[in-house]
């Protein structure tokens, strides 16, 4: 009688357990993904504003609206699919696809002259791979954990077990 009992606290704290880390990533992914949603949108919202600093940056004038707005396109998609666990792996991957070129082609800090816009620029070349390292994460996180991981829509797309 006592073994049964210590077998049913066990494995009741597991589903405690589980539960709670399907909780704290779930938090994990409303947060990383609301910078991203707020982003995307800005880049929906505000197409015109952003494609002058795009073209100022050295993407071609006629391309910068389009860019603008079809990257927009990809943060809120990529974002979403995370946040809703509907192949977040895959919005994850859509989400490092964004930031490594951004963050090169963006806010590349070389050739700025000014200083102050020079640590501008080096502060958020850093954080967008920060932040692509991060995504890298969650897609393996997907990827890994696949059906284990709660709190999600559908499962992984990738495999990574």
């Amino acid at each position: 009688m006592e073994r049964a009992a210590s077998v049913r606290l066990r494995t009741s704290t597991w589903k405690v357990w589980w539960l709670t880390v399907d909780v704290l990533v779930l938090v994990g992914r409303i947060l990383f993904a609301a910078l991203f949603l707020m982003s995307g949108f800005g880049h929906l919202t505000q197409t015109k504003m952003m494609a002058q600093y795009t073209a100022s940056r050295g993407v071609p004038q006629a391309l910068a609206p389009a860019a603008v707005f079809g990257t927009g396109l990809l943060i809120v998609a990529g974002a979403l699919m995370v946040l809703l666990g509907v192949w977040g792996d895959l919005g994850a991957l859509f989400l490092v696809v964004f930031l490594v070129p951004t963050a090169v082609i963006m806010h590349g800090p070389w050739g700025v002259e000014d200083p102050q816009q020079r640590m501008m620029e080096q502060t958020q070349f850093l954080k967008d791979l920060a932040l692509a390292g991060a995504a890298l994460m969650v897609l393996v996180l997907f990827g890994w954990a696949g059906p284990d991981l709660g709190l999600t829509l559908t499962d992984p797309l990738f495999d990574l077990d």
